[in-house]
């Protein structure tokens, strides 16, 4: 329950989020980057407002909104180490197999850059992979 009267913190209720509904991106070509998620990580297109402009695409359980950036030539890219805002988004994938095939089908691609191949993720059970996307956007695949 939620109280608009001052209450001690013990006796508030805690009110949990339930998970990402949507990330927002700002890209340089809404298009490249739309057909990088579709193409290459089968995500569906789910909706578009192209007076914007935005495309929306989900892979089911998470939902990008993908933004065009209003003027390509005076944009700055992100620097991860410098700037506040998006150091990275991971996105889970089943198993290591599935992390490896993703891996060399991204490797192939001239608009992917990738930071490092599959890896174990230090001493857990868990191996991941970092790339920059169309877009400029540093991506995080992990295994589940």
């Amino acid at each position: 329950m939620c109280s608009t009267t001052t209450q001690s913190i013990a006796e508030t209720t805690a009110i949990n989020t339930l998970g990402i509904h949507h990330l927002g991106l700002n890209v340089p070509d809404i298009k490249q980057t739309a057909a990088f998620f579709i193409e290459h990580l089968h995500f569906k297109q789910v909706g578009e407002k192209p007076d914007y402009p935005a495309i929306f695409v989900s892979d089911g359980t998470v939902m990008l909104t993908l933004w065009q950036v209003n003027d390509v030539t005076s944009m700055v890219a992100f620097d991860r180490k410098q700037n506040i805002g998006l150091h990275h988004f991971a996105l889970k994938v089943a198993n290591i197999q599935e992390l490896q095939c993703l891996y060399q089908q991204l490797v192939l691609l001239d608009d992917v850059e990738i930071e490092f191949a599959p890896e174990p993720l230090g001493d857990l059970p868990i191996h991941h992979m970092m790339c920059f996307i169309p877009g400029g956007i540093r991506l995080e695949l992990i295994t589940a």
